[in-house]
């Protein structure tokens, strides 16, 4: 058959519009609730709070280690639960329903406690948070992987939720913005009630998820025989395909998350010399200028994966990465601080590529591993790529804080010192350009890729119709 005929997605593989819509509605619930506590967090506990950089680093690691405990759990959990309504829905509505409340809860702290008090609010309220997320995230993350049997369409659906989550991530950088208006007393009670607000469309968003999307496993597991906690785990765990791409991606996930917040830190006290309200528009528009180049970059990214493969795709987003990092250092700029538009687009454009494809690699990797043991297993999958994913950002959120630190930021200075300012740019560009580039050397030789994912789709496909006509 000829090659460019057999990788033409078969009628009986395409989904409805209805389901990629709902999958994509469903992913804004993680998009937004995860990235606006990452960027508002220091902002608010911080700026606002005067609570030390250190302490919120390690109660972001912490939270982010009890993440790492509870994602193999539920994605075991998930992949062995045997229920009518399936055995991703349920636990996507009820975890949508609490990462709403948790977000909203995270910043309502009492005002008038002291420093130490806030801070345990603040590690209480985000454990609880992360475990909503993971309630939610992995049964969601593991329908995603399942949805359809096809390599393209997987890359299509993963779309459809990069391209409406990042629709409703326009709103993101924009919630300290309003926080900041007269209508509310101070940016302390504005982010409590716009954080509430935010907590309501969550709960919708998942609501929606629920009603459109369909699991197509239910018959097949039924027959499948529940595998224990730590014998799922090691299995996966052997997956030498699985494993470097979970290498790859956490490097660039840690990599930026080293520096999180420090570019919001430098746009205040550098780019605008100490004028906050100044940079929070700027912040604003930075934030809606990423995420509508987002949007775009959905389409480019489907083109050039339907001709280069995922991986050659993967490392382009990676080479983009790079490049934009690098042209930080004179699009940083106090005279002309829109320059900083240039990498903001590609810094965009880049994620959303990487990001989007990552989770349709997985998908690959989960047919793979079925010919092996004859199991699905995308929650276990999803849950340990997210494992590798929390355990790194965790590690990294600490030494966040040391890195902020060690640049000499005080938040209780109006306006930071020049050595401060330089090695927050040095960090903020120079971590992420060195892990991106020994990503994508790793990824070069990644193994699976486009014609071997549809020569196990064949084999799979063959197996199902010889156990189908088996007594």
């Amino acid at each position: 058959m000829d090659i460019k005929q057999h990788h033409i997605t078969a009628k009986e593989d395409r989904l409805p519009f209805i389901q990629k819509f709902g999958y994509g509605i469903g992913a804004v619930v993680t998009i937004v609730s995860v990235n606006s506590l990452m960027q508002l967090t220091g902002l608010f506990y911080i700026d606002l709070l005067k609570i030390s950089p250190i302490l919120l680093g390690f109660a972001a690691a912490i939270h982010r280690l009890w993440d790492a405990v509870t994602d193999p759990l539920v994605g075991n959990l998930s992949d062995n639960t045997r229920s009518r309504f399936g055995r991703r829905l349920p636990y996507i509505l009820i975890g949508g329903i609490l990462v709403g409340i948790t977000f909203a809860m995270i910043f309502m702290v009492p005002r008038g406690w002291s420093t130490n008090a806030m801070f345990g609010y603040f590690l209480v309220t985000s454990l609880i948070f992360y475990t909503a997320v993971t309630i939610y995230g992995v049964p969601h993350g593991a329908l995603g992987l399942e949805m359809t049997n096809d390599y393209n369409e997987r890359t299509r659906l993963f779309a459809y939720a990069s391209f409406i989550g990042n629709i409703a991530a326009i709103a993101s950088p924009w919630m300290y913005y309003f926080a900041n208006r007269s209508m509310f007393k101070d940016p302390i009670e504005g982010m409590k009630w716009v954080c509430i607000w935010m907590g309501l469309i969550l709960i919708i968003a998942a609501i929606i998820c629920v009603l459109t999307c369909k699991e197509t496993r239910t018959e097949q597991v039924k027959k499948q025989k529940k595998m224990a906690f730590w014998e799922s785990f090691k299995i996966t765990y052997k997956n030498r395909t699985f494993m470097m791409l979970v290498i790859v991606f956490v490097l660039v996930i840690i990599g930026f998350q080293f520096v999180m917040g420090f570019s919001n830190f430098i746009m205040m006290y550098f780019v605008y010399s100490g004028d906050k309200v100044a940079a929070s528009g700027m912040m604003g528009w930075m934030g809606t200028i990423w995420a509508v180049t987002a949007l775009i970059g959905v389409f480019p990214m489907m083109w050039v994966s339907s001709r280069l493969g995922k991986t050659k795709t993967v490392i382009f987003s990676f080479a983009i990465l790079t490049v934009a990092q690098l042209l930080k250092i004179v699009c940083y700029n106090q005279t002309y601080p829109w320059l900083a538009v240039i990498p903001t687009i590609l810094l965009s454009w880049g994620m959303v590529m990487c990001f989007t494809l990552v989770n349709a690699m997985n998908a690959d990797i989960c047919d793979e591993d079925e010919l092996v043991t004859g199991k699905r297993r995308e929650g276990n999958y999803y849950a340990v790529y997210g494992w590798w994913w929390k355990v790194g950002v965790s590690i990294a959120c600490v030494v966040s804080g040391y890195l902020l630190k060690v640049t000499g930021y005080n938040a209780d200075f109006a306006h930071q010192t020049a050595s401060t300012m330089f090695w927050l740019r040095y960090c903020e560009i120079g971590i992420p350009t060195v892990l991106c580039i020994v990503a994508i050397l790793i990824l070069t030789r990644y193994p699976l890729t486009e014609n071997r994912a549809y020569e196990v789709k064949a084999l799979l496909e063959e197996r199902r119709k010889a156990q189908a006509v088996t007594p």
